[in-house]
């Protein structure tokens, strides 16, 4: 493992804690590959709040959306054989459907391009209102028609991709779930990865759990259950190792994958850009797809009632990153890619050399607590209760010791910061890191930050 890779993986664990820590959600297991290889997973919190039960890697969450992937790595399997083509319409396979929706492609379908209605009259369950829709009650959702014409914009569908769930039944001659988990699941080398629940007694699963607000506190939603017609949409339920080696494999350069280098590109094939958004981020087929700074990625999220998760592949590092988190306003979006900046400064910069390795840790002072990351020939100044912990980093350059500290000085910080003073770090005889000085501010060990509160804030 390059020394620059195991740098950031030493520091991402870190990361996360301290956004648990802030933000109070119940659970995160967090999976990083590269090139395929598992070389991080750990998981952070509680699988379930009220029975406290404390979250392991091994835990599976319903992950929602992710289940999109599967289904296009499937079609794409199917037109591999020669059993159809993306530019087969829909109504071939599924019969009596209205006629504008008999006549969307199957291509259409995996873009979100067919202009089919989103969750339905009634979207009751992803409120956990009512049950997921069998297939009579997807079929009467789709006597309507389509909402907008077919391939006019980017509009995202769960029941359109019921609807191929459908055809790839009719196509095989069997169930979905069944197909899809010998085909797509197992020949892919997953164990904890299933197309729907219910889930089993003595499998681990994260359980869902509500936002704090409005009740004041967080709640467990229920979540073992099956989606019915909508498997193909969101039934999934993995753990991040499982999605981290999967995503991975659906790279156009895995080594390893069920399905052809073809399938692949054409599964991460930019092809329609969500307009109305700040994020300037584009639909594959199965695939969203965007651009972190400089690194180019492509993946899915998922939300599920109580459940949000997010994985994705960046090609050019051979990194893929899955972040799984078991409440309604679970913070894996965020999470996931402020790991990847913590590996993109690390990869950019390099490992430290040893001139710059002692300045490291969390330091703290009333204002919160800084993160020192040593790269080459520069120590980053982080801030981990960011969800971006590199925003606006300053960066120190180490020039020597004296006495019992390490010197160096701020060569870049922000106009409103200590641009240009001086930094040190002093050790005390044992050699021991005890005081961090940025500009003229001191910062301690937490335990010495929360003592010196206590004593000088404490009720008279």
């Amino acid at each position: 493992m390059d020394a620059w890779l195991r740098a950031a993986l030493d520091r991402i664990p870190d990361y996360i804690a301290h956004q648990m820590r802030l933000s109070e959600q119940p659970g995160c297991a967090i999976a990083i590959a590269h090139h395929g290889k598992l070389v991080l997973e750990q998981a952070f919190g509680h699988a379930d709040l009220d029975a406290g039960v404390a979250l392991t890697p091994r835990h599976r969450f319903r992950v929602a959306s992710h289940s999109k992937s599967f289904t296009t790595a499937g079609v794409l399997k199917l037109r591999e054989q020669g059993r159809l083509t993306l530019d087969d319409r829909v109504g071939r396979y599924v019969p009596d459907l209205h006629p504008k929706v008999a006549a969307i492609t199957l291509g259409q379908l995996l873009a979100h391009g067919g202009g089919v209605v989103r969750d339905g009259a009634d979207a009751g369950q992803w409120s956990n209102r009512r049950p997921f829709l069998n297939e009579a009650e997807l079929r009467a959702d789709l006597a309507a028609g389509t909402t907008i014409p077919a391939n006019t914009r980017f509009k995202y569908s769960n029941h359109g991709y019921g609807l191929v769930g459908l055809a790839i039944a009719a196509i095989t001659g069997e169930p979905y779930n069944d197909w899809i988990a010998r085909e797509i699941v197992a020949a892919s080398g997953l164990r904890e990865t299933a197309p729907d629940g219910p889930i089993a007694p003595d499998v681990k699963f994260a359980q869902g759990h509500s936002a704090k607000h409005p009740l004041g506190r967080r709640v467990v939603i229920p979540s073992a259950y099956s989606t019915n017609a909508l498997a193909a949409a969101t039934g999934f339920v993995s753990t991040a190792a499982d999605l981290a080696r999967f995503f991975a494999s659906l790279q156009p350069g895995a080594k390893k994958s069920v399905l052809s280098v073809e399938s692949r590109r054409e599964m991460n094939r930019r092809q329609w850009k969500e307009e109305h958004s700040v994020l300037q981020r584009w639909y594959g087929m199965g695939t969203i797809c965007g651009t972190l700074a400089d690194w180019d990625w492509c993946g899915h999220s998922g939300g599920f009632p109580g459940t949000i998760t997010r994985t994705l592949n960046v090609p050019s590092q051979g990194l893929t990153v899955s972040v799984l988190t078991n409440a309604a306003d679970g913070l894996s979006h965020g999470w996931l890619e402020g790991a990847l900046h913590i590996l993109r400064a690390h990869a950019l910069r390099g490992a430290a050399s040893r001139k710059e390795a002692a300045w490291t840790g969390r330091w703290w002072s009333l204002w919160g607590a800084l993160d020192l990351m040593p790269v080459q020939g520069r120590v980053l100044v982080a801030n981990p209760a960011l969800v971006n912990p590199m925003q606006d980093a300053s960066e120190i350059e180490v020039d020597g010791k004296r006495g019992g500290a390490s010197l160096g000085r701020i060569v870049l910080a922000g106009g409103y910061m200590s641009h240009g003073e001086p930094a040190r770090l002093v050790f005390d005889a044992r050699g021991k890191a005890t005081q961090f000085w940025y500009g003229g501010t001191c910062y301690l060990p937490e335990a010495k930050v929360a003592k010196e509160l206590a004593q000088r804030y404490a009720p008279k």
